[in-house]
C-alpha cells in the first residue's frame, strides 16, 4: 500500500553557477510506498524517486506553484551523469569552466500525453547523413496514444520498435563495416571489438545518429559517447534495445544513457523541449557543476 503525505521540503537554490541558500517549501506533497511496488525496486543507495511527470503533485509542478510569484518558471532541466545535476526554474545554467550550457540548446515542441509523459516529434532518423528506412507511421502518436517518441529516465537505454531497431542496426553496421563485430551481449543486438575504435572528444569514433525533429534543420545528434556502451571487457555495443513488435506504447523511448552529458530542458511555460546534444563537444560535462557554495 502507498499513502499521500506532506512535509516541509528543503532544496538548495542557485543563481545558475553556484549553490545558494536552502529554501523551504511547506506542505510539500509526496507519497510513501514500499520499493517493491516499483518495476525493479530501488538500489540500496537510493532513498526514493523524484516524480518529474506533468501532474499536480510532481516536483516541478509543486515548486513552480510555490515560487511562481517570484517569477519562477514551470521549467526543469536534466543534466545526467554520475555526479550530474537537475535544475528547476529557467536558465542560465553554468558548468565549469564557466560554460553556459543553455547556449547550444535547440528546441522542438514538447508533447505531453494524457498520462503526463513527455514526448517529442521525430520525423526521421539519419546515420552518417543517410536516411534510415523506417515506417514513418510508427513515429506519430495515434488516437489511442500508441506510437511516437517518449523521453524516459526509467529506461537505461533507448528502446526501439522492432522494425525501427532492425533498420537502425543494419544501417549502423553497414556504415561501420570496417570494425569487426563480436557476439552480442544482452540486451543489445550489435556489438563490436572495443579495441578497434578510435576515440574522440565525443566518445568512440562511430557514425553519428541524428533524430530529425519537427523541422528538417532541427536534429538531436547522438555521438559515440551516447550511442556506444562497453557491455563487457573488450566488447562495445550499440546502446539501443529491441522493443519487440508490440504496438501498445511509444515506438521510440529515449533512455537515460542517450541523455547523459546532454542538457535536456522541459519548458512547460513555452511547451518546448530544449536539448544540447553532447556537452563533451563543448569541453564540459554534467559532472562539472560547481557544488562549492560562495559565502
Amino acid at each position: 500500500m502507498s499513502e499521500l503525505a506532506q512535509d516541509v521540503l528543503s532544496i538548495q537554490s542557485t543563481q545558475g553557477s553556484n549553490p545558494g541558500p536552502m529554501v523551504r517549501v511547506p506542505q510539500f506533497l509526496f507519497t510513501c510506498a514500499p520499493s517493491l511496488l516499483l518495476q525493479r525496486g530501488l538500489p540500496s543507495t537510493v532513498q526514493g524517486v523524484a516524480g518529474l511527470g506533468h501532474s499536480p503533485i510532481s516536483l516541478p509542478t509543486q515548486l513552480a506553484s510555490h515560487f511562481g510569484s517570484a517569477g519562477f518558471a514551470p521549467t526543469f532541466a536534466l543534466c545526467l551523469a554520475p555526479k550530474g545535476v537537475m535544475f528547476f526554474g529557467d536558465s542560465p545554467y553554468y558548468m565549469l569552466p564557466n560554460v553556459d550550457i543553455t547556449r547550444p540548446l535547440s528546441y522542438t515542441p514538447l508533447i505531453i500525453s494524457p498520462q503526463g509523459e513527455y514526448y517529442m516529434e521525430v520525423k526521421s532518423i539519419k546515420i552518417n547523413d543517410k536516411d534510415v528506412p523506417i515506417d514513418t507511421a510508427l513515429l506519430s502518436i495515434n488516437k489511442q496514444g500508441v506510437g511516437g517518441t517518449k523521453l524516459s529516465t526509467i529506461n537505461p537505454y533507448t528502446i526501439l520498435h522492432h522494425s525501427i531497431f532492425k533498420a537502425v542496426t543494419q544501417l549502423f553496421s553497414k556504415e561501420l563495416s570496417a570494425i569487426p563485430q563480436v557476439k552480442p551481449v544482452a540486451p543489445f543486438g550489435v556489438c563490436f571489438n572495443s579495441k578497434s575504435f578510435k576515440n574522440s572528444r565525443v566518445g568512440p569514433g562511430v557514425p553519428n545518429i541524428d533524430l530529425v525533429l519537427h523541422d528538417k534543420h532541427v536534429m538531436w545528434r547522438i555521438y559515440g559517447a551516447n550511442s556506444i556502451v562497453e557491455a563487457a571487457p573488450g566488447v562495445s555495443c550499440l546502446a539501443f534495445v529491441d522493443g519487440g513488435m508490440k504496438n501498445n506504447g511509444a515506438s521510440i523511448i529515449i533512455g537515460a544513457y542517450q541523455m547523459e552529458n546532454n542538457l535536456v530542458q522541459f519548458d512547460m511555460a513555452r511547451s518546448r523541449l530544449g536539448f544540447s546534444s553532447s556537452l563533451l563537444f563543448y569541453k564540459t560535462s554534467c559532472n562539472n557543476f560547481n557544488f562549492t557554495a560562495i559565502p
